[in-house]
């Protein structure tokens, strides 16, 4: 079982830092407004594009990842050993 805590908390740390990042790059409209939720800007280039892109996909990477690892995984190996 700390196995799979271990990779579960690497996963929450890791895309949990990249998606805090980009968010902060990308829609942190200022100090004082909404912050790492804000409005994506428009008129984005390409990297940028694919920098929003990246944010959301670690954004449900991080959720899932979780998930899986801390809840469906060990579910799973009480009901092999009942």
């Amino acid at each position: 079982m700390a196995d799979e805590f271990a990779k579960g908390l690497g996963i929450l740390t890791g895309g949990g830092l990249v998606w805090m990042v980009l968010s902060g790059w990308y829609t942190n409209e200022g100090f004082e407004s909404t912050q790492l939720f804000g409005e994506i800007p428009s008129g984005l280039g390409t990297y940028g594009q694919a920098a929003i892109v990246l944010r959301d996909a670690l954004f449900w990477f991080t959720i899932i990842g979780v998930l899986v690892f801390w809840v469906v995984i060990p579910a799973f190996q009480q009901l092999r050993e009942a």
